[in-house]
């Protein structure tokens, strides 16, 4: 069983490290740590780069925080077992419901790691599925974009739109435009508070929305404050755009 560690604290990975020898090799398959992490987004590069069966995941740390960095682990093929292992019982609610094989409380005593890993060793090639709607952990704060054997994290700040592609959504930002395997009407919905309609195709950042300028033919496109291309507005979602103008004043 191939373990990664995932804590902002050095000396909590390191008694993680130590139960794990412990139980190792004695009722629960061979464990092997295959790497540590400081944080979420380190977490999500290790697991796609290493593929461990289980993340021992910590749920407060900065940055991108365990729940998201689990939510973003459901999308990994194959999907490792996730175990929180934290100092706080407020969030234990959002974390099965993110489907975490377990949510262990710090300090965490051997007796306890070791039977999240027999859980872990049973369920760990099952398909996490992430239940954002009702975890209350809110949107995500980055995009994740998969390779062949790597991750690369864009931050939703820097992101300008995204525009359905065929099977696939182009996510244009500040640097580029990647393809993710995800569909527009999730990302409508879990977005709703930062982008908006414009087309059947495409969500735009309302953050970055300056004006419409409007074309001899009468169509309508958006003036944007970080490129200057100018997307077309459907008129079936004009009213709400320039609504949306109209309240910032």
């Amino acid at each position: 069983m191939k373990v990664l560690i995932t804590d902002d604290e050095a000396l909590a990975r390191e008694r993680l490290r130590r139960l794990l020898a412990e139980i190792g090799g004695i009722e629960v398959a061979n464990i092997e740590v295959v790497g540590e992490a400081a944080s979420g987004g380190e977490a999500l590069e290790l697991a796609a780069r290493l593929q461990p069966d289980v993340v021992l995941l910590d749920i407060r740390m900065p940055g991108i925080d365990g729940i998201e960095a689990a939510l973003h682990l459901c999308a990994q093929e194959p999907s490792p077992a996730v175990v929180f292992t934290t100092a706080y019982g407020d969030h234990a609610l959002s974390a099965f419901e993110a489907n975490a094989v377990d949510y262990l409380l710090k300090p965490i005593r051997k007796q306890r790691l070791k039977q999240a890993l027999e859980k872990a060793a049973t369920l760990r090639r099952a398909h996490l599925q992430a239940v954002r709607d009702s975890s209350g952990s809110g949107p995500r704060t980055h995009i994740c974009v998969r390779g062949a054997g790597s991750l690369r994290l864009i931050p939703l700040a820097d992101v300008i739109w995204f525009q359905a592609d065929q099977k696939y959504v182009s996510v244009r930002h500040r640097n580029g435009t990647v393809l993710i395997d995800e569909s527009l009407v999730a990302l409508e919905r879990e977005f709703a508070d930062a982008f908006v309609r414009v087309h059947r195709n495409m969500l735009v950042a309302t953050r970055l929305i300056t004006g419409l300028h409007k074309l001899s033919d009468g169509a309508s496109q958006l003036m944007l404050s970080a490129c200057q291309e100018q997307p077309e507005v459907s008129r079936r979602h004009l009213a709400q755009v320039r609504a949306l103008i109209a309240a910032r004043g």
